[in-house]
C-alpha cells in the first residue's frame, strides 16, 4: 500500500515540477518578447505570470480539442497551420485579461505563438523527459 502511495505523491511532485518549468518558460517568452516587441503589451509581471498560467490551462484543456478538429487542415497544410492555433489561444487570454495583456497584429501573435511552440518542443525534450527518466531510472535502481 505504502508503495502506491509514494508513486501517487511521485507523480504529483512530476506534474507539479512540470507546470513550474512550463510558467517559467511561457513568463520568459513572454515578458522577453513585450520588452522587444512593443506590439505585444503586459502590464505588469503579475499579469505575464497570469497570461502564462492561462496559456498552461488552455494548453493542456481546449487545445487538443482544436487540434482534434484542425487536424485535416493541419495536415493539409504540413503542419503550417498549427501555429495559428497558438495564435487563436493567444486570443483567448488577449480576451481574459482585457487591458493587461494585449497583442497588436498578427504577425506578432504568429511570433509570440511560434516562440511558445519552440519554447514547448524545447521544454519537453531537454528538461522534462530527461528528468522523468532520471527519476524511473532511479526507482528501477532501488528495487
Amino acid at each position: 500500500m505504502k508503495i502506491i502511495i509514494k508513486q501517487r505523491d511521485k507523480i504529483r511532485i512530476n506534474k507539479f515540477f512540470e507546470w513550474l518549468i512550463y510558467m517559467f518558460g511561457y513568463t520568459l517568452v513572454l515578458i522577453s518578447v513585450s520588452v522587444w516587441v512593443k506590439s505585444l503589451y503586459i502590464d505588469t509581471f503579475l499579469y505575464g505570470l497570469i497570461a502564462a498560467i492561462i496559456i498552461y490551462i488552455l494548453n493542456k484543456t481546449i487545445k487538443p480539442i482544436i487540434v482534434l478538429l484542425t487536424l485535416p487542415i493541419t495536415g493539409i497544410t504540413l503542419g503550417l497551420f498549427y501555429p495559428f492555433i497558438n495564435v487563436f489561444i493567444l486570443n483567448i487570454v488577449e480576451f481574459i485579461l482585457k487591458g493587461h495583456f494585449q497583442i497588436n497584429g498578427i504577425i506578432s501573435a504568429f511570433f509570440v505563438a511560434i516562440l511558445i511552440s519552440v519554447m514547448n518542443i524545447l521544454m519537453e525534450h531537454i528538461v522534462i523527459k530527461p528528468l522523468l527518466e532520471k527519476g524511473k531510472s532511479h526507482e528501477s535502481n532501488r528495487h
